[in-house]
């Protein structure tokens, strides 16, 4: 059982405390919207900054905005274990998803720090800038930094009033052209953790506080159109028809089958449109989305393999013509199995039983683990709700989950 050793236990209350307060660094006083390189970004860093340095971490902003704190280890400059989650949010969101990470992080280096105590390595925390990717519509664009993977052409994007990131990085202080120093090399970073609510339901389901994160699930997205014959709603015969959306009605049921057929796949079709749009009119066009997603790549491309069979059977025998277009695909980024082990001594440090479970939603690891081994551990959230004002997560577990963290960077060994 791995030991804990600090004289100072995490404050539950404090990390609460924090996320409350950068909750309300919002673009709406009703709302938690914050993106990048906003005011409320940098009001948010003010504070995630000050709590660094009150913790005895040298901080900082980055190149391309990411707060890092970083805590000496028994001597200065030692490589690092990097902890990090993500500051920016999405709109209308809850207040735990990113910043719960963050906070907890910095929490356990305060616990370091008040017990006097260095470790054989440094320890950073990191506030990735954007993660969500709401402002640009570009994704983990703080942690591609950081992996040196950033991509230039980012800058020209523009932003709903037409600005472009590299306007905005300069209004925001920044120089773009010095992204390229916030990149760290593999050398430096023995592996990189987080602590993160799940997001889903399992963890409540099962009456479970924690869990060790096996893999961020891989996944591919596909814009769907079949078209078939718009017609009279009251002169066309059912056996006549070319109905898209009753062939589209079909294909969500087979994308159901499949994926329901297999633990961890999960596949949603979670936009639908049909065309003309009238109700006295067949639908001769319909235009759907679809996700599929899976803990491994193998499953997930035998599942879009499987569901592209389904939906040409369907199309031939409703006489629709069908056409798909993979509009975007990641790999599943695997936690190393020797951080989930390290991850999973701390959960039975703490007296709780440990379940593995994929994460399906997308993290900052994806991009980190370009330069090191990726581990991360989730937290329970109420009603496995996220991206939503809703989103909570108990004192109690907040207290055992930044306990369990503690523990894991207390005992964490690096790979041999």
């Amino acid at each position: 059982m791995a030991a804990m050793t600090t004289s100072v236990p995490p404050s539950a209350a404090r990390i609460l405390e924090r996320c409350d307060a950068l909750a309300r660094c919002s673009e709406q006083a009703d709302a938690l919207t914050r993106v990048y390189l906003s005011a409320e970004q940098r009001a948010a860093n003010e504070l995630v900054l000050s709590w660094m340095r009150e913790a005895g971490m040298n901080a900082r902003l980055d190149a391309v905005g990411n707060v890092v704190g970083r805590y000496e280890g028994i001597r200065a400059g030692l490589p690092c274990l990097m902890l990090g989650s993500h500051l920016d949010t999405v709109r209308d969101a809850g207040k735990y998803d990113g910043m719960l990470g963050v906070v907890a992080g910095i929490e356990c280096i305060s616990s370091l720090h008040a017990s006097g105590r260095r470790l054989p390595f440094a320890v950073e925390v990191v506030g990735f800038a954007d993660e969500e990717g709401v402002r640009f519509n570009a994704t983990l664009l703080g942690s591609r930094a950081v992996a040196g993977t950033f991509d230039p052409a980012n800058l020209d994007r523009l932003d709903a009033g037409g600005k472009t990131m590299r306007e905005a990085m300069r209004d925001f202080g920044l120089d773009p052209a010095a992204i390229g120093g916030a990149a760290r090399h593999r050398d430096d970073v023995l592996a990189y953790a987080e602590l993160h609510i799940e997001q889903g339901p399992v963890l409540e389901d099962e009456g479970l506080a924690l869990g060790v994160v096996t893999a961020i699930n891989g996944g591919n997205r596909f814009a769907i159109e079949l078209t078939g014959m718009a017609g009279h709603a009251g002169t066309v015969p059912m056996r006549l028809r070319r109905d898209t959306l009753a062939a589209a009605a079909e294909c969500v049921l087979a994308v159901e089958r499949i994926c329901g057929a297999e633990p961890e796949l999960v596949g949603t079709v979670g936009k639908i449109e049909a065309l003309p749009g009238a109700i006295n009119v067949i639908p001769g066009k319909t235009r759907l989305s679809l996700d599929v997603r899976a803990p491994t790549d193998g499953q997930r491309e035998r599942a879009v393999v499987a569901i592209r069979a389904a939906f040409a059977e369907i199309a031939q025998r409703r006489r629709v013509d069908l056409d798909i277009k993979q509009v975007w695909e990641a790999r599943t980024s695997a936690c190393a199995p020797w951080l989930q082990q390290q991850f999973a001594a701390a959960i039975e440090g703490e007296r709780l039983p440990v379940r593995h479970l994929p994460s399906g939603a997308g993290h900052d690891g994806m991009a980190m683990i370009s330069i090191a081994d990726i581990g991360m551990l989730f937290v329970r959230c109420k009603g496995g709700i996220s991206h939503n004002p809703a989103e909570a997560i108990t004192r109690e577990d907040a207290d055992v989950a930044a306990r369990a963290f503690l523990r894991f960077i207390q005992n964490f060994q690096p790979k041999r």
